[in-house]
């Protein structure tokens, strides 16, 4: 049962994977046709600078769960590689609950009133030229902190399994997990 729960998780991350690589190449090719323009052609746009920092956004925030579940999140490892599967899985979990789920909640809803106020106010760019609706890209806060807060069950059941069935058990189920998805 946790390994169907756990490739509906793997299923999301990996949507999340590619939505932030289509985010980046969006992210890219506003960057360059940005500085092109404004190098080869005199012309430069409030809008195209501002959709950068809006396209980062996007690529940091919902790139963090996809970092947790791909396991490419920030850890000592000087310890942790020498310990067995079951004591990581212990320590990924305990931190899990104790780090990453606690600091998400208390940004998402923390955020929450920040997002209403900008869409209460309707707040637009300060910059003529500027991109409207400032709150769409400020929703992105709260949103991607209780999806990070959601992964981060899927990373409990994914170290819950690893627990249970030890390291070999990604690389000799990866059929059956693939027939899942």
């Amino acid at each position: 049962m946790l390994i169907k729960i756990e490739s509906f998780f793997n299923k999301i991350s990996k949507f999340l994977g590619y939505l932030t690589a289509f985010a980046t190449v969006l992210m890219v090719i506003n960057v360059f046709v940005d500085a092109m323009g404004r190098y080869l052609f005199d012309w430069g746009s409030v809008g195209m600078q501002e959709m950068e920092w809006h396209l980062l956004s996007v690529v940091i925030l919902l790139g963090i769960p996809y970092a947790l579940m791909e396991e490419g999140h920030v850890r000592v490892d000087v310890i942790y590689d020498r310990l067995g599967h079951r004591k990581r899985a212990v320590i990924n979990i305990i931190g899990t609950i104790i780090f990453i789920m606690t600091f998400s909640l208390l940004i998402a809803t923390g955020s929450i009133s920040f997002v209403v106020e900008s869409f209460v106010s309707g707040e637009t760019s300060n910059d003529p030229g500027g991109l409207p609706y400032r709150w769409i890209v400020k929703s992105l806060i709260p949103f991607s902190f209780f999806l990070l807060t959601f992964m981060s069950l899927g990373y409990i059941i994914k170290n819950i399994n690893l627990f249970r069935h030890g390291d070999g058990f990604q690389e000799t189920h990866e059929d059956d997990i693939q027939e899942i998805l």
